[in-house]
């Protein structure tokens, strides 16, 4: 399938954000990351792939280095390789972030 409405891979998980997979190649993952309120990606960071976030729905707070903002719809935060990046959604509904992965892991 080329085509995919993201709509259809939300979720939730009570333990922790949930994740889903819309396309996957060995050059690019392209999932969602579905954060409730009060739920975190931990800061993290990926020593050889560059990662996008850009915000579907809700509103979060994302840092990338030393820099944090609070992104909500329409509004993208990048993080090249090497560079530790997180989100937390401090909000009162559902994160529903689009994310890129390249090259995609694993």
């Amino acid at each position: 399938m080329n085509f995919k409405d993201y709509r259809d891979f939300t979720g939730s998980s009570p333990e922790k954000f949930f994740k889903s997979s819309l396309f996957r190649s060995e050059n690019l993952l392209l999932g969602l990351n579905c954060l409730e309120p009060g739920q975190s990606q931990p800061e993290h960071g990926h020593t050889s792939q560059d990662k996008f976030y850009f915000v579907l729905e809700g509103q979060g707070e994302f840092s990338v280095g030393e820099e944090s903002r609070t992104l909500g719809p329409g509004l993208a935060a990048w993080a090249p390789a090497g560079l530790p990046h997180g989100v937390r959604n401090e909000g009162d509904q559902r994160l529903v972030i689009l994310v890129g992965i390249a090259p995609a892991p694993g």
